[in-house]
């Protein structure tokens, strides 16, 4: 199934030269647009059809231009294949049933349930002690955020519709004994892409002079204001 890209997207007009010194063409309110159509669309109004081989090739290609302190490449992905899920199913179960002994077969359904929404589902790994140890665990967990972001950000410029969820069977044993994860790494949370079936109305965003504030020596951060010409 072809998508077309965004158009913040588009590749250059024929015949432009793009040089590793010179910005590709990028069009400021197709980008805009793209930021604000991206939303959270829970796993279990994602269906198929899912990106196919080359369109996740795409979307997991967009990770890689995430800040990356010391070249370390600390996140990677997981890819969890329709016929891994009943394994990932049992996890979910024995991860409830550790913390909740008294967990129903209702509640156990409901977590082994959980595996088998969205046609793709990525777990995200950090790792936040291999390599270099100048590169503190905040930021190896900052690259691997904006990796995700620029993955979710592919994903909405192909038509998809994303979500993250985390959970505590992230923390669960069982967990990092299926994906093999080693000690310094750490199990982020999932990401699931498919076709939106239904989505809820986007939610109103903060505006800028909610989360910015400027440094005023001897007062402080004082709330910003945008100066007007």
């Amino acid at each position: 199934m072809d998508r077309p890209l965004a158009p913040a997207l588009q590749p250059p007009p024929a015949g432009d030269h793009v040089s590793h010194h010179v910005l590709p063409h990028v069009l400021p309110d197709g980008l805009a647009a793209l930021l604000r159509a991206r939303q959270t669309v829970l796993p279990k109004r994602l269906g198929a059809p899912g990106p196919d081989a080359a369109q996740l090739q795409s979307i997991l290609a967009a990770a890689a231009h995430a800040p990356d302190h010391g070249c370390l490449l600390p996140w990677r992905f997981v890819l969890v294949p329709q016929d891994a899920r009943p394994a990932l199913g049992d996890v979910f179960v024995q991860a409830l049933c550790e913390r909740d002994a008294a967990a129903t077969p209702e509640q156990q359904a409901q977590a082994r349930e959980k595996a088998f929404r969205a046609p793709v589902l990525l777990l995200v790994v950090v790792d936040e002690l291999s390599g270099d140890g100048i590169v503190p665990p905040a930021e190896r967990i900052f690259s691997a955020g904006c990796a995700v972001q620029n993955l979710l950000l592919m994903a909405t410029a192909q038509g998809f519709g994303s979500a993250l969820t985390s959970g505590k069977a992230l923390q669960s044993q069982a967990l990092r004994a299926l994906f093999g994860l080693q000690g310094g790494e750490r199990a982020l949370c999932f990401i699931s892409l498919g076709t939106v079936l239904s989505r809820k109305p986007a939610r109103v965003r903060p505006l800028p002079a909610q989360y910015l504030g400027t440094l005023v020596p001897g007062r402080g951060v004082q709330p910003w204001h945008m100066q007007e010409e």
